[in-house]
């Protein structure tokens, strides 16, 4: 097996486990009533069109038919092991976003009846470690997929929803949450611990 191929078939493992993980999170979610789903617009379903555009489709087009050529390159071990590492710690986020979210989950911007501040675990000191979760996909998608379009289309596609996103999802906690999710906002970055 070449270390292409093999770099191809960990980037679908990767996102089949994704979805794998997602799905009794998303099972319960669905059970839960919906307080506020004013937020849940067609902007935001654009968005996450255009999310799945980058992370999903032109991904899995390359990985089964190589398309397209003209920019793929050879890469080095080192890189496929790094984006499967990466890969890997980004599951494991996934995961535990999920996990702390549990009922107040939701793929759309919107405000579960008795919604709950989740402030600790992996909450503590990112706003959204989710979105951490969905960089470090893009991140590993990059390192395993040696194609200068479709490897940084998750960089590029996902960052197009977050930064077009994160700003309406902060507005819509505070006005849920009040001064208990200012202060949390003072006191955490949104992605990376430290420093943003």
């Amino acid at each position: 097996m070449s270390l292409v191929t093999f770099a191809k078939i960990a980037w679908a493992v990767g996102v089949v486990s994704w979805y794998v993980l997602r799905i009794p999170f998303q099972r319960k979610a669905r059970r839960q009533q919906v307080a506020d789903a004013r937020h849940r617009t067609a902007r935001d379903m654009t968005l996450l069109s255009i999310s799945t555009l980058g992370l999903g489709v032109l991904p899995a087009i390359y990985a089964l038919t190589s398309f397209p050529r003209f920019a793929s390159y050879t890469p080095v071990p080192a890189q496929v092991v790094a984006g499967v590492l990466v890969f890997a710690a980004a599951l494991w986020l996934f995961w535990r976003t999920h996990r702390q979210l549990g009922r107040n989950w939701s793929v759309t911007l919107e405000i579960k009846d008795k919604h709950k501040l989740i402030t600790s675990g992996v909450y503590e000191r990112v706003r959204h470690p989710m979105y951490s979760a969905f960089f470090l996909w893009a991140l590993a998608q990059a390192l395993l997929l040696p194609n200068l379009v479709t490897g940084p289309a998750g960089l590029v596609c996902f960052g197009i929803l977050f930064f077009f996103r994160v700003g309406r999802e902060e507005k819509m906690m505070r006005e849920a949450f009040g001064a208990e999710y200012e202060a949390y906002e003072k006191r955490t970055k949104r992605v990376i611990p430290g420093l943003y």
